[in-house]
């Protein structure tokens, strides 16, 4: 017993001293918890949440009716298979590696690191680089669904053609290759574009539209033009469809823009109202030129002419007061609409959904006016000495610097885009044994052919009277194709 006390008294002081300790260690640990958990604006969160959701929004339904409206009817449910597996296949890449290749620490500028490979170290405190004021994996979501978006607005130059197994194998690629360096290089710490140059795109406008335009492009040239294009018809199957995409991309885009603000503060209200009077602006301005070109107004003309400004003012929707964000919606409408004419009187691609004349163009436009209008009335925080830019916009300063960057960071997209999207489509072609759908595939629409299903139960195959005057325009020289068997 004597032994036993002795052991114990012994043993109790080394057992206080680590009980202590612990307790040491608890209690500092406590107020770093606390610290983090202040840093923490639960307002700034709630809004980054809600614009994350506004932004998936935007590819499903969103882009998915706008698209899906366009196509006839018998590709219907493929264009919207398309949007819709996009959320499920680029939110898996960037969990695994998208998003550390996208805003991981910087590599020579042009990529992030393997760091937070699976999200390894993307957890819920805040990372200062990004967002302060909200957990790290709340800016990750928000970031995740622009990667979702943006190569599902490419889908639209290759639509009623391509396979589906090509379409996953290319999108997959393309996110790697080609979208997590630029985003890397315009937003990430260290980034050529945004940190190094000092040129502005506040949510979007190289990163988003013009590689994505730029990369549609390719796509049209590459996989060729649809069977019958230039003969045979081939008009929207539901427009209902398409204007309802469009006001559901309406509504999503301010959680696009305003979003980018990254909290709830006088920012994302400024860019909020930029957002919506540029988007006025150009679907009347759309409108209106169509009118008097053609002779009516069209219902696809001012949803057209919508999407056309919410792509201009993307970029500029942080950095310009409301009546520069009116003039660039205004001419967004107009230059998006001549450029979609043009490419129907050139005849040399076939770009189906006018991914190029729409995001594209008004990509670039956009950019373009952020530095002729950028401001530091609306955001101070982006110029020298405090941020990277050079100058305000040039019809504010009166200094070039700040232009020449922003077409600088245009060309670098350009450039990416289009190498990058060839190198993808050859790996692609080569996995996949080809990108298009055989002739009698795409006769008979994708949605049988690669999917097995129909978006309609009325007419042949599913596709009412567009689908039935087509099939009747086009003799079936052979039975046992699948092409036959819907025709007959």
């Amino acid at each position: 017993m004597a032994i036993m006390n002795r052991s114990c008294r012994e043993t109790l002081p080394w057992r206080a001293g680590v009980f202590v300790g612990a307790l040491a260690l608890v209690g500092g640990a406590v107020p770093a918890l606390a610290e983090d958990a202040a840093k923490i604006d639960s307002g700034d969160t709630a809004w980054m949440l809600t614009s994350s959701a506004l932004v998936l929004m935007m590819t499903a339904p969103g882009l998915a009716l706008f698209y899906g409206g366009l196509v006839r009817g018998k590709n219907a449910l493929s264009v919207l298979m398309q949007s819709f597996i996009m959320m499920a296949l680029i939110s898996v890449q960037w969990v695994l590696w998208g998003y550390t290749l996208a805003f991981g620490p910087d590599h020579g500028h042009v990529i992030g690191g393997l760091d937070w490979l699976g999200l390894r170290h993307v957890g819920l405190t805040p990372n200062p680089d990004y967002a302060p004021t909200i957990p790290h994996q709340t800016y990750m979501i928000y970031q995740a669904m622009f990667a979702i978006i943006t190569p599902a607005l490419i889908t639209g130059a290759f639509a009623e053609r391509m396979k589906f197994s090509a379409f996953v194998v290319f999108s997959l690629l393309w996110a790697t290759l080609v979208y997590d360096p630029l985003a890397h290089m315009v937003w990430g710490t260290g980034g050529l574009v945004g940190k190094v140059w000092g040129a502005l795109d506040f949510a979007g406008g190289t990163v988003v539209h013009i590689s994505s335009g730029m990369s549609a492009l390719v796509c049209a040239v590459v996989i060729g033009k649809r069977l019958g294009f230039g003969r045979e018809s081939m008009p929207p199957h539901n427009l209902p469809f398409t204007v309802t995409g469009a006001a559901l991309l309406w509504v999503g885009w301010f959680g696009f823009n305003a979003g980018s603000a990254v909290a709830a503060n006088g920012l994302a209200t400024s860019a909020f109202v930029a957002t919506n009077t540029a988007t006025a602006a150009a679907a009347l301005s759309w409108m209106t030129a169509e009118w008097v070109g053609k002779g009516k107004p069209t219902v696809l003309g001012a949803a057209s002419g919508a999407v056309a400004g919410l792509v201009a003012i993307t970029p500029a929707s942080g950095f310009v007061e409301p009546m520069p964000a009116l003039i660039i919606g205004a001419v967004a409408g107009v230059l998006c609409y001549s450029a979609c004419n043009l490419k129907s009187a050139l005849g040399w691609y076939d770009d189906a959904l006018d991914v190029v004349g729409v995001h594209g163009v008004g990509g670039t436009w956009g950019a373009i006016a952020t530095g002729l209008w950028a401001t530091a009335r609306i955001n101070p925080d982006v110029f020298a000495p405090k941020g990277p830019a050079v100058s305000e916009g040039l019809f504010i300063s009166g200094h070039w610097g700040l232009l020449g960057y922003q077409l600088l960071a245009i060309l670098v997209t350009y450039s990416l885009a289009i190498v990058g999207s060839l190198v993808c489509l050859a790996i692609t072609s080569a996995v996949t044994g080809g990108l298009r759908a055989t002739e009698d595939d795409e006769f008979a629409g994708l949605d049988l052919s690669q999917h097995g299903e129909s978006a309609y139960a009325f007419g042949a195959g599913g596709y009412g009277p567009i689908g039935q005057s087509a099939f009747a325009a086009r003799p079936v020289e052979r039975h046992g194709t699948l092409a036959a068997k819907v025709a007959e």
